[in-house]
């Protein structure tokens, strides 16, 4: 194993979190932190530095779905190991997910939170669980979840030791901000940022992105760089501008993106025409079709008169043989692609834009989009996650930028 200084893998932000972490100063660890300020790198670098120092212990990292595990946490892992000159003591499996430390079979076991009682189950081949660490802490529906969980990793050994790493949500309401409030003796809550980084770590395009983000949106430069909490309700968007969009402003657009939302009774269909403006990061809302019990003939039809058959048209993949009708009636039709993360990603990515409305030309969408918020619990806090009502037109908004924030390179 190749001899690395700590300090020269660690930022300069966390190195006295490092220590404490080494000397077990604390058994939790609340790390909040804006894009690239290393908080979920350095917990990478500590769990395997800890389970060499207790060779009776195994570390579980969780995330709220299974299926982003494999390119996110997994692959940090294994950085950190290779970073740590680790990397040719473990060894990685897929079936189930997990590292092993070759010298001893200490196993670091990555697991989703789909079925919070498959934890239940779990058990470590010697020893026990010492280590758990919760990335995108935000992303699990509460505190009970994630204490759920630990019921189960946190039994049968003397000491433990749990993370949980995460991007602060817009609100201050939202549980996991209002969480990191609360005093505890066993917890140490760290901040950090990508302003506490050595710039060479984070390279030249991440720093002219942030500048970028700074200059065109400084709300969301603070949210997304900084990891402030710069909304104060349940709104899902905060950045909307409401305002008239007069046809002279429509005819200078040439950035069209175009969705549907299938819909029948109670629900609705939803199509919406907007543009976009990469330069100010803005969406412009253009014109929608808003409607109950309309067949796809008719509906297909208003789309071809207007003349909207200039730009695909991102469809939920959900309903096949309706996007099939559409393509016979010569439409440019397609289904979305979804897929794990998809829809999370998708609102993150819209939430990071100016949402501009014109209530004569999309009253639908303008109803939808000013009215969502974030779910309440019993307590009067707000609940992690999107609801999964009154969104028909924001679904079609959702498609129809699909392609555009699913490309490499494009970020929420």
């Amino acid at each position: 194993m190749a001899e690395i200084r700590l300090s020269e893998v660690i930022g300069p932000a966390f190195r006295e979190l490092a220590g404490d972490v080494l000397r077990h100063g604390h058994t939790h660890y609340d790390l909040a932190g804006g894009r690239g300020s290393l908080k979920s790198s350095t917990v990478s670098l500590l769990v395997p530095l800890i389970l060499t120092q207790h060779p009776d212990t195994h570390a579980m990292v969780v995330r709220k779905v299974a299926n982003t595990m494999r390119e996110s946490v997994f692959a940090q892992y294994q950085w950190a190991v290779e970073k740590l000159g680790m990397g040719g003591l473990w060894t990685a499996r897929l079936s189930p997910m997990e590292l092993v430390y070759e010298p001893t079979g200490q196993k670091i076991m990555f697991r989703g939170a789909d079925d919070t009682g498959k934890f239940k189950s779990i058990k470590a081949p010697f020893g026990y669980i010492a280590v758990t660490h919760f990335e995108e802490k935000d992303q699990f529906a509460g505190r009970t979840e994630i204490d759920t969980i630990l019921q189960s990793t946190m039994r049968g050994g003397p000491m433990f030791w749990n993370f949980e790493s995460y991007n602060p949500p817009l609100s201050r309401d939202n549980w996991a901000n209002l969480d990191s409030q609360i005093v505890r003796p066993d917890r140490l809550c760290h901040r950090s940022t990508y302003l506490d980084v050595p710039r060479e770590w984070l390279g030249e395009a991440f720093l002219a992105e942030a500048e970028h983000k700074k200059n065109t949106d400084e709300r969301g430069y603070r949210h997304i760089y900084l990891g402030e909490c710069a909304g104060t309700g349940a709104d899902v968007f905060e950045r909307v501008e409401v305002r008239r969009i007069e046809d002279e402003e429509i005819d200078g657009f040439d950035r069209i993106f175009q969705g549907v939302d299938w819909g029948w009774f109670p629900d609705k269909f939803a199509f919406l025409r907007t543009a976009y403006d990469r330069a100010r990061e803005k969406i412009f809302l253009l014109d929608e079709l808003y409607v109950n019990r309309t067949p796809n003939a008719q509906t297909g039809a208003w789309i071809r008169d207007k003349g909207y058959m200039d730009y695909p048209i991102t469809c939920d993949s959900a309903e096949p043989k309706s996007i099939a009708d559409y393509r016979a009636m010569g439409l440019p039709a397609r289904g979305a692609v979804k897929g794990p993360g998809s829809v999370d990603y998708g609102f993150k990515w819209l939430q990071g834009r100016t949402i501009v409305i014109d209530p004569l030309r999309t009253p639908g969408a303008h109803r939808e989009i000013v009215s969502y918020e974030y779910e309440r619990d019993r307590t009067g806090n707000i609940i992690s996650g999107y609801p999964d009502k009154d969104d028909h037109a924001i679904s079609a908004l959702r498609y129809a930028y699909e392609g555009l924030f699913s490309r490499r390179g494009t970020s929420a």
